[in-house]
């Protein structure tokens, strides 16, 4: 297996260890999530361990391999292309939520990689162009970003596709991107009801002060199949709510 390939593994069996919390993962369970034999898993523990890597076993019938929780983990460890293409995602996603975020985080990722490394990924940058139109209101975008993270009412003025033009004030729930479009779902306060918002026809937005009453995502529904959270996981096996667009009116 070449470097490149066994270096991407290791820094996601990393993770994958992380991730599995005090449970841990045996190596056969490993092995088959990354295509490999149980003794290449081994052998690629062992190199975690030696690099550094909080890794714990446990032998025998239950036993397995963990990531030591609360243990400071050694730098994040990239290739150029893994860099370069991070970069490309959070510039062509300018309108995503967050994106200004995300854009500050990867650039921070990137300034903390080992030099050499660094300057293979700006140079391999340097032949992934992104032109993105610009963003309608980045106010609007802010302010929508603010009162979902912080769970306060947004005051809104929205044009519906029938071109009706009302003043809203919704409970944000959570952002959806379907059909090439980015929605705010939220309850509206005027129609009494959960709703899909298109965000590019929001034309104004403006944080309140008045804290959201605590409508979940239960309320939305859920997500289909092909549409997991941002953090990553599968939908629930059968479509709710979500899965059936925006409500109009």
């Amino acid at each position: 297996m070449g470097t490149v390939k066994r270096a991407e593994r290791l820094h996601a069996l990393s993770e994958t260890l992380r991730r599995s919390g005090a449970r841990g993962r045996t190596a056969g369970q490993l092995a088959a999530e990354f295509g490999v034999s149980t003794r290449t898993v081994k052998r690629d523990l062992a190199a975690l361990e030696n690099s550094g890597a909080p890794i714990w076993s446990r032998p025998g019938p239950g036993g397995g391999y963990g990531m030591a929780t609360g243990a400071s983990l050694p730098p994040v460890s990239l290739t150029p292309a893994q860099a370069v293409a991070l970069l490309a995602a959070v510039s062509a996603a300018a309108d995503t939520p967050y994106a200004d975020l995300a854009s500050a985080g990867v650039r921070k990722i990137v300034d903390v990689l080992d030099p050499r490394t660094r300057a293979k990924a700006e140079e391999l940058a340097r032949r992934v162009w992104v032109d993105v139109p610009p963003l309608k209101s980045r106010a609007n975008k802010s302010a929508l970003e603010e009162a979902m993270a912080e769970q306060r009412v947004l005051r809104i003025r929205y044009t519906s596709g029938d071109d009706i033009t009302t003043g809203r004030d919704v409970e944000p729930v959570m952002f959806a991107f379907r059909n090439s479009q980015w929605y705010l779902v939220g309850w509206c306060r005027l129609r009494n009801a959960m709703r899909w918002f298109m965000v590019s026809r929001i034309e104004q937005a403006a944080v309140t002060r008045i804290a959201c009453e605590g409508h979940t995502l239960d309320e939305v529904g859920v997500p289909p199949r092909r549409t997991p959270p941002a953090g990553g996981g599968g939908g629930g096996s059968t479509p709710g709510p979500a899965a059936g667009g925006p409500a109009r009116g």
